[in-house]
């Protein structure tokens, strides 16, 4: 990740520390911290905003941090994947960029695998059947 882009960093840095516990910790501390506050400053509309406001804007820019990672993650994941089907003789090379594929080519494709694992259960059944009587 070195030679990556300054935002790509960034944003990995950024959502490893969001998800890390301690993050978890300060911000329920946060909010610990302004419901204490809130009896004596009588719950004001100020009080309510001040939390509305700096909650909106942290998951607002966290969506477009962690949607940066999740994207670099998932073409990652895709070359793996792609890399596997490529080096293994049976597989079919035409998997290859499924991802580019319409939802119905995707759709037919998935009814095939199904029916492809509903034969592999009923084999698998016949062969318990077969065991279980010898």
């Amino acid at each position: 990740m070195k030679d990556a882009p300054w935002f790509s960093r960034f944003a990995n840095r950024v959502a490893h520390l969001a998800g890390h516990p301690a993050t978890f910790g300060v911000a329920a501390g946060a909010m610990v911290v302004w419901a204490a506050i809130g009896p004596f400053v009588g719950f004001s509309d100020v009080w309510q905003l001040t939390v509305n406001t700096g909650t909106t804007i942290v998951t607002f820019l966290m969506v477009f941090l962690i949607q940066n990672t999740q994207n670099r993650d998932s073409a990652a994941v895709q070359i793996k994947l792609d890399e596997l089907i490529r080096a293994t003789e049976v597989a079919r090379n035409s998997m290859l960029d499924l991802e580019e594929h319409s939802e119905d080519d995707l759709r037919q494709l998935r009814k095939e695998y199904c029916q492809l694992a509903a034969e592999a259960r009923a084999e698998r059944d016949r062969e318990r059947g077969t065991r279980m009587e010898t």
